[in-house]
């Protein structure tokens, strides 16, 4: 069924808003734990269980039988692997720079994909994700001023990475929100130890920033949803990229960081790459 101009101007005010919000949540949490106010181990399983809590009333119908595939926790692990290291990259990294390291999942979606499920592959879409990849490295500088901690950022794309993959290849195991379910609730059981290991002491500043890493966190993810109700994928695709720039914009506007000419070279490449990739037919 084609697409009306309406349906996609939604679509693309939602998709705006969810790649506002999902930033938004990383924020809170960098406030939490560059703050002194929660660990990273903390923040990443405050985030699996509010959100667990959020979809389990629309969910839980039906989505029992999926915790006995050994595939999902598969799936969850990496989740919590990628949430975890960003959290570790954000106590000491700008935002900006740690959501540009991080943009190397879409790569490690994209070899895997080709890799283990086959898909197809084609010169110029290989052509771009590398020069994607070259765009991470101005971001990261391994060896050469970059900051160690970006390796986590990178880190957690790289889990990312493997999550989308392993998304789309059990994609027929359940409905979105019976697998986000899944994710959330096995990731809040994969990284309870951690979160309990240091509790962090009780206040008002503490739990609006939890919850609030939460909640954006959750919504953007959400909102996704209703965006791809509006619109095909593959033209809302490219907007994915806003998280960027919602990213330098809350880092400057909240943290008062600016990047430095390198950063915004790699943010240019990477942003750029993703958009052509994102536009070609094939």
């Amino acid at each position: 069924m084609p697409v009306t101009a309406g349906a996609m101007v939604r679509a693309v005010m939602i998709m705006f808003v969810a790649m506002s919000m999902i930033p938004a949540g990383d924020l809170c949490g960098k406030l939490l734990t560059s703050g002194g106010l929660a660990t990273p181990g903390f923040v990443a399983w405050s985030r699996f269980a509010i959100g667990t809590v959020l979809v389990l009333p629309f969910a839980w119908r039906g989505a029992w039988p999926l915790f006995a595939d050994w595939r999902l926790w598969l799936r969850a692990a990496l989740l919590s692997g990628g949430i975890l290291s960003i959290q570790i990259a954000l106590k000491t990294e700008p935002l900006a720079d740690v959501f540009a390291a991080f943009f190397i999942g879409p790569i490690v979606s994209y070899v895997l994909s080709v890799l283990l499920l086959r898909e197809a592959v084609t010169p110029a879409r290989s052509l771009l994700m590398a020069l994607g990849f070259c765009g991470v490295l101005l971001v990261v500088r391994p060896g050469l001023g970059g900051s160690a901690n970006l390796i986590w950022a990178a880190a957690a794309g790289v889990c990312y990475g493997g999550f989308l993959t392993s998304s789309r290849w059990l994609s027929h195991l359940g409905t979105p929100l019976q697998l986000s379910l899944t994710q959330l609730s096995i990731s809040a059981l994969l990284t309870l130890p951690l979160g309990l290991a240091a509790l962090p002491a009780p206040s008002l500043p503490t739990a609006a920033l939890t919850f609030g890493s939460a909640g954006f966190s959750m919504l953007g993810n959400l909102l996704l949803l209703f965006a791809y109700a509006q619109a095909p994928a593959s033209r809302l695709a490219p907007l994915i990229y806003f998280q960027l720039i919602a990213a330098v914009s809350l880092g400057w506007w909240v943290l008062d960081q600016w990047p430095d000419a390198l950063t915004w070279a790699g943010l240019a490449v990477v942003i750029g790459a993703g958009l052509l990739s994102a536009g070609l037919r094939r």
